[in-house]
């Protein structure tokens, strides 16, 4: 792997960081796409002094402009693109929206991924054989069906485990539809749901979030067992053919019957296309 190029998101703490550590070890260079950069730089030189290669990228998941522009610094590097994770993620206990004006949920969890995805597609597709792994949950399962009426709960009660579900969702819909996208290029597509794992997700939310993410603490399984199928699904041998799964600890499983709902997905990817400004690609 010691040619290889990796692009993750959220990588400071967490899943992220267990997932960028596991990946250094096995020789990938990696390119740290973080909202604060001097964590980035401090997790960067920590990957250098144990024998590994990293950069960081600051951006901003929130902001579509941080995408783009760093997706093009990327792009200017001239880098290959092996393998890109999308593992950053955001869950919050009242309706926030970004400084586009979209709902964070659905802004950092969908959209950014899919924007970015579609940024770097052109680097990836000349990077065989390439993987893109997508974290995202069985959260899905809070949910019945992409919201297509109203994706950005703008209308609806704010439920905060139903709005995160349904961004977790547009993860699978949005993995399938671009696996078929890809079929035949050398690059694969997959996501995964990691497990209840002890992370800072959700400690955005003031005293309240800490405190309840203390108290379910000891029920979650370690960030490093959590890293575990993002770390199998970019690196092992057994899933280099497979595109378009939902992984649960290692193993394929089928996900909630409407994430497989392909009426819905095309109808999330125009949605997504709309929202992030991008042109169709198929």
């Amino acid at each position: 792997m010691s040619d290889k190029t990796c692009l993750i998101t959220g990588p400071t703490s967490g899943i992220g960081r267990a997932t960028a550590e596991a990946l250094a070890r096995q020789g990938f260079h990696l390119v740290l796409a973080c909202r604060n950069a001097e964590r980035g730089e401090a997790l960067a030189e920590v990957l250098r002094a144990a024998g590994g290669s990293a950069e960081v990228l600051e951006m901003d998941l929130a902001s579509q402009q941080s995408i783009r522009s760093a997706a093009q610094r990327f792009l200017d590097s001239g880098q290959p693109l092996h393998l890109l994770i999308s593992n950053a993620g955001v869950v919050n206990l009242e309706r926030r929206e970004t400084m586009d004006g979209i709902e964070e949920n659905m802004a950092v969890n969908h959209l950014a991924p899919f924007l970015l995805t579609e940024l770097l597609r052109p680097r990836l597709l000349e990077s065989p054989p390439a993987r893109i792994v997508t974290v995202a949950s069985g959260a899905h399962a809070f949910v019945r069906g992409f919201r297509a009426d109203d994706p950005e709960f703008s209308r609806a009660r704010y439920r905060p485990l139903k709005v995160y579900g349904h961004s977790k969702l547009c993860n699978i819909l949005w993995t399938r539809h671009l696996a078929k996208q890809l079929e035949g290029t050398g690059v694969t597509a997959n996501c995964l749901h990691p497990g209840a794992v002890a992370t800072s997700l959700g400690t955005n939310n003031g005293r309240i979030g800490r405190l309840a993410m203390a108290v379910l603490r000891p029920f979650f399984r370690t960030a490093e067992r959590g890293a575990r199928t993002s770390v199998h699904l970019a690196t092992s041998a057994d899933v280099a053919d497979v595109s378009g799964g939902y992984f649960v600890d290692c193993r394929i499983r089928r996900p909630k019957p409407w994430a497989e709902d392909t009426v819905a997905a095309k109808a999330l990817w125009a949605w997504s296309e709309r929202m992030t400004g991008q042109l169709p690609l198929g």
